[in-house]
This record gives structure tokens, C-alpha cells and sequence, in this order.
């Protein structure tokens, strides 16, 4: 089930009665009731899929208990390896078996074996694979690493796993933050659920409006790339920027309000990441719930930065190259990943990967430096040139993006392939930006005006531009469902 569809305009007041009223003295029914909704939510693309989360749930609940009591370290370990080969397996089975028969095809087409005629398995990826597993695999490593304890309430664990709101794109949540969440009574909280309803409001409109308005742009001048001059190339990936960012930082705020609206506050996944000065904090900024999981279930384990610098930037390296295979089976990704390894050493070396974590830019006052405004137009350069190998479908068209680029560096206008005026387009990124430059002290507020005439003023525009940009014809899914 899609947020931005009229089953969920059905389903989450339904859910949100029910769960409020019915169930609200009752904290199991509440997570038996988060339990069938999540199922049902999840089970609307292919029911099928819910074997697979009812049996990791089994699976990292059951380990999670054993490395718990076994004080032998040895038999510890063997049940987290238990938990890893297991989720890793599923993983690795249901995301990559493709990509390696692919690419194992490709090698022994290179010595003349053509095996393209041999049968081979079409795996399908089940939606939201990626994060689900690594939610569960994280509470089994925080288990051995005597930073949690184990749940013995197996429909609290299980409603942790298949949580709706965040299930199929994140955040990727830690145990020790949803788990002792659901675990514990909520009470319903007007302001925390106004808040919830705002958020949402904000996450569709970015989705909407944002994302969904840009996705025919952005196809057209990828999928017929070499049929335009540079400056439409550009355009192309710089608007993809800001769809991409749109799509799933909406969705993230969608999550957020939504569980809000059910008591429970998840992590914020995005703070402006658009207004970065270096690489570093680019990464601090975006998709926080799966760089914090690599930093501490990766990065640290194989010794962070405590190893010298030569192991350290193998660390990063490792990092990098890892989280882009997680974002998919293709070595466009892990060749993305790499590019941000590239970007992010010298920041590193220079000692500089840290020193924006807590500040933003122009955090005490109205405009941001001469000097800040060149580092953040450095960064979204080095981020959006390397989505060019993100949204490629593969590295050879990805080469050809970028060579169409240098040798035909020329301008012609672009058209718009409905033939809407590609001004408004402009415009309304320029605004986007704005507003955000102005609420970017708080990304689980963006409307936070003290006159309440203004707020009303905001939120009249927001819905009169989702009404006015909605396509109907529009790939209405979120970009990080494939992932």
C-alpha cells in the first residue's frame, strides 16, 4: 500500500480510530492491532512477502534470547552469526541472485560462452527487504554487544519489525529506540498528533508536488539522453537532485507524522542535506538511520578511526562501497558509493569530517557567508554529478551521460515533454529552497511560525499546489521502494 493513495486515506483512520478508541486501554491489543495493520499494509503488494517477516521476526527473536543467556562468548557469537547468515541470506537471495547471475553471465561472455540461453532464476525483490532486516539484525548486535536486553514479549518484537509506518523505507530503526516504544503504554497526545498531521502534510507535499512533478523530467532526459545538449544534461541530474531528495525525505516525513499520530516518535532521517558544506555532513544529513547503522555495526567494529589513517581510509572506503551495493543489485551503485568515498578522504584527511555535526549553515544569522555559500554549491555539485551513475541503469550509460556533456557542452532551451512551461518548475524549486534555508534549524517542524494566520496562509498553498501538480499519470511510487 502507497502513502499517496486512496487506499491509505482509508486505511490510517480507520487504524487511528480503532487504535485510539477501541484498543487504547489495552497495550497488547494495541500492538496485536499494529501487528494486523502492518500486515495488511505490507501484504497489499504481494501477501506472500509476509512469510518472509514473520519468519525473521521468529528467527532474530529466538537468537536474540539465546546470545542473551549463553555467558560463553563463543556461543554468543554463533548465535549473532546465526542472526547475520540468516538475514543476510534472505538479503542476499531474494536482492542480489540476479546480479550475480547476470554478471556471472557477462564474465563467460567475454571467452565466448554464451549462457544467455541457459535457465536461470528471476528472483523477485520483495519491497522493503533492505531495511526490515537490517532493524532486525540490528537488535540481535545490540543484544551481543550489552547494549540491550531481550524482549520476551514476542507481539511487542513483532509489531517492532512490521511497524507500517516506517516497514518499507525507513528510518531504520534501533530497538533500543521503537522497540522500548512499542513495549511501554501510549497516551494520546493532541499536540503530538497535530504535530503528526503537519509533518505529513509537509512529506506529501514534497512528494507531490516536488517529486512527482520533476519524475517526468528527469525520465525523459535520462532515457533519452543522447538526443540533448549539455545544458539539458545538466538539468537533468541537478532536477533529479531534488526529486530524489523530495521522494524519500517525503516519505520519511509521512512516516514520522504517522507515527506520531500512534504515539511513537521515530528518528529523524533527513536535516536538510541540500544546505551541506563538505561531503561529510552531507552524510550526517542524509539517510541518517542507515549511515549511523554502518557506522556502528561496520565502520567501528573494523576499527573506525582508531587504526591510522591508511586503515582508516580503508574503513571509509569499505563504508561507501558497501552502503551503495545495499542501495541496489547494480555496479552503478557500487561505483556511486565509491565516488563518495573519493569525496569524503580528503575531507577526512584534512580533519574536517566532523566539524559541522552540530551547526547549520548560517546558524547565527539571517544569510549564509560568502564562504558558506561556495561550500554548499560544491557539495550539491559533487553529490548530484555523482547521481548521474544513481540514476543511470547502467555504468555505460552513465560514461555516456557524462562524455554527452563534455563534448556537446552547449545550451538549447528545454521542453518540457507535456509541453508545461518549464519556468514554473524553476520557480517552484527556488521557493522549495527557500522555505526550507528558513526552517532548516528543525526538520520535524516546518511550520513553525508564531502567527497562525501565516501557518493558515502556508497550508492553503501547500494543498492548493498538491491539487494543481498532481498527475494522475505519474509513476506514483516512491523511488526508494526498489531498494
Amino acid at each position: 500500500m502507497l502513502f499517496n493513495s486512496i487506499e491509505f486515506l482509508f486505511f490510517l483512520p480507520l487504524v487511528f480510530i480503532l487504535y485510539w478508541t477501541v484498543f487504547k486501554k489495552n497495550l497488547k491489543a494495541q500492538n496485536i492491532l499494529i501487528i494486523v495493520a502492518s500486515y495488511i499494509f505490507y501484504g497489499w503488494w504481494d501477501w506472500r512477502f509476509l512469510l518472509l517477516i514473520m519468519l525473521s521476526t521468529l528467527v532474530d527473536f529466538y537468537v536474540g534470547q539465546e546470545i542473551f543467556k549463553n555467558l560463553d562468548q563463543k556461543k554468543a557469537r554463533y548465535w549473532l552469526w546465526v542472526s547475520m547468515a540468516f538475514n543476510l541470506g534472505l538479503l542476499g537471495f531474494f536482492k542480489y541472485f540476479n546480479f550475480f547471475v547476470d554478471s556471472f553471465i557477462d564474465m563467460w561472455s567475454i571467452f565466448g560462452y554464451d549462457m544467455k540461453s541457459t535457465w536461470t532464476l528471476r528472483v523477485i525483490l520483495p519491497v522493503g527487504i533492505s531495511f526490515y532486516t537490517f532493524q532486525t539484525m540490528s537488535y540481535s548486535f545490540d543484544i551481543y554487544y550489552k547494549k540491550l536486553k531481550p524482549t520476551n514479549d514476542l507481539v511487542a518484537f513483532t509489531a517492532f519489525v512490521a511497524f507500517f509506518p516506517q516497514l518499507v523505507a525507513g528510518p531504520i530503526e534501533r530497538a533500543s529506540n521503537l522497540l522500548h516504544q512499542i513495549s511501554n503504554k501510549r497516551i494520546f497526545n493532541f499536540d503530538q498528533a497535530s504535530s503528526g498531521i503537519k509533518l505529513m502534510l509537509w512529506g506529501f507535499f514534497k512528494k507531490l508536488v516536488i517529486a512527482d512533478a520533476l519524475a517526468p523530467i528527469v525520465d525523459d532526459i535520462f532515457q533519452n539522453y543522447a538526443d540533448y545538449p549539455a545544458s539539458t544534461l545538466i538539468l537533468g541530474v541537478c532536477l533529479f537532485s531534488f526529486q530524489v531528495y523530495g521522494d524519500f525525505s517525503g516519505y520519511t516525513d509521512i512516516a514520522l507524522g504517522t507515527a506520531k499520530l500512534l504515539g511513537v516518535e521515530l528518528m529523524s532521517n533527513f536535516k536538510f542535506p541540500n544546505f551541506s558544506r563538505n561531503v561529510a555532513e552531507y552524510w550526517q544529513r542524509w539517510h541518517i538511520s542507515l549511515s549511523t547503522w554502518f557506522r556502528h555495526y561496520l565502520y567501528i567494529p573494523l576499527g573506525g578511526n582508531r587504526v591510522g589513517k591508511l586503515l582508516s581510509i580503508r574503513n571509509i572506503t569499505i563504508i561507501f562501497v558497501v552502503s551503495g551495493f545495499w542501495h541496489g543489485a547494480n555496479w552503478t551503485f557500487i561505483f556511486w558509493g565509491a565516488l563518495h568515498a573519493l569525496f569524503y578522504i580528503p575531507v577526512f584527511l584534512m580533519g574536517r569530517n566532523r566539524i559541522y555535526a552540530d551547526n547549520v549553515i548560517a546558524e547565527n544569522s539571517w544569510l549564509p557567508s560568502l564562504k558558506e555559500i561556495g561550500q554548499v554549491l560544491l557539495t550539491f555539485a559533487l553529490v548530484t554529478f555523482s547521481r548521474i551513475f544513481f540514476r543511470s541503469p547502467t555504468l555505460t550509460d552513465s560514461f555516456a551521460y557524462i562524455n554527452k556533456i563534455i563534448e556537446d557542452f552547449s545550451y538549447a532551451p528545454y521542453v518540457h515533454p507535456m509541453g508545461y512551461r518549464m519556468i514554473d518548475f524553476y520557480v517552484l524549486i527556488a521557493l522549495f529552497t527557500f522555505y526550507e534555508y528558513l526552517i532548516r534549524k528543525d526538520e520535524r517542524n516546518p511550520f513553525k511560525f508564531e502567527s497562525r494566520y501565516v501557518r493558515f496562509f502556508v497550508y492553503s498553498v501547500l494543498i492548493l499546489l498538491m491539487l494543481l501538480f498532481y498527475d494522475d499519470g505519474v509513476n506514483r511510487s516512491f523511488i526508494y521502494f526498489q531498494f
